[in-house]
């Protein structure tokens, strides 16, 4: 395993990061996502990421079990607030009573004193940005949380609010979260140059399309029993978007590329993302130890110039690029 900086900060994270956004407390056993985490930890992933919402809180209570027992400074523990956690009129946004009140819940659940970094999960509409910012530079100076960050904003939404940060005196943000893969780049247009020149690092989700990239799933064949695009709690709604034939049969053209390279096309979609200097980590998810091992062989492959050719020119025009595709929608709509 190999290790960046997040950002322009003094901390490195595992350029393979862990996240269990659609597995621990809902796709998978306690049990065994306690052996992946455990596993992820052998094999030299030290970065994990999760959210107060994924699994209906249960996720963050899973990791929590999974990493306990662990030196606390040995690993770093991402989560994020703003959808919703319960009925009440205020479980959900970036109001400054939500982020405090999420913010001490998944303390509790994840069973430590402090977040290394806490994000937006998205941008919230409703709520003063100065407001927001302000309840999280507060979470910092009280220790429970050492640095910030967002998922899914635009340039703009950015630019916003490291303004308000630089003239307020507030922490800024030191890293985005957005999904990133070889058919979803939206963000490099506008968010990785505007990242770049103020010291943001990328956390990027779903380096595989959902699982696409991996290539198991065949044109004109029905997709395998158990997969993600089988199951309604597990993502089938959001894998839809690359379940066409078109997509599918331009993805088993990178299956040669990887052979060449001689590693997996999972490995390679994970590998293509690290690519971009502006990538902190990639995270990846997993359902069995077999698939942690396979996966953190990604880490520090260097892609040749060749194979970022062939690998465009396999997947042609369908990888999406169009900045305004980075949206955060109202969690009240």
């Amino acid at each position: 395993m190999e290790y960046r900086r997040l950002g322009s900060t003094g901390m490195y994270v595992s350029e393979i990061s862990y996240g269990n956004w659609i597995t621990h407390g809902s796709q998978v056993e306690s049990d065994a996502a306690i052996k992946c985490v455990k596993t992820a930890f052998a094999e030299g992933i030290t970065t994990f990421d999760t959210a107060d919402v994924y699994a209906g809180t249960k996720a963050e209570t899973v990791l929590g079990k999974a990493l306990k027992g662990i030196r606390r400074e040995s690993y770093e523990l991402f989560t994020k607030a703003y959808w919703p956690t319960g009925e009440g009129k205020n479980d959900r946004g970036l109001s400054r009573k939500h982020i405090i009140e999420s913010c001490n819940a998944s303390l509790k659940r994840l069973q430590t004193d402090h977040i290394d970094l806490y994000q937006a999960h998205r941008f919230d509409f409703e709520t003063p940005l100065e407001e927001t910012l302000s309840a999280f530079d507060d979470l910092i100076r009280a220790g429970k949380v050492h640095y910030i960050g967002f998922s899914e904003w635009n340039a703009e939404q950015i630019a916003s609010a490291l303004k308000i940060q630089d003239a307020r005196g507030y922490n800024r943000f030191v890293s985005s979260q957005p999904q990133y893969s070889a058919l979803w780049r939206v963000i490099e247009a506008e968010v990785v140059p505007l990242s770049l020149k103020e010291g943001i690092g990328q956390i990027v989700w779903s380096p595989m399309a959902q699982g696409v990239l991996s290539g198991k799933y065949l044109p004109g064949k029905k997709a395998p029993a158990g997969s993600r695009a089988t199951d309604k709690k597990s993502g089938a709604g959001m894998i839809s978007r690359w379940m066409r034939e078109d997509v599918l049969t331009a993805v088993q053209k990178l299956k040669p590329i990887a052979d060449e390279a001689g590693i997996t096309m999972s490995q390679m979609a994970i590998a293509w993302v690290l690519q971009n200097p502006n990538v902190s980590s990639a995270i990846m998810g997993a359902t069995t130890p077999k698939q942690v091992k396979e996966n953190v062989k990604a880490s520090g492959i260097k892609l040749s110039a060749d194979t970022m050719k062939a690998i465009d020119k396999a997947l042609g025009t369908l990888p999406e690029k169009n900045p305004k595709e980075n949206i955060s929608p109202n969690p009240r709509a």
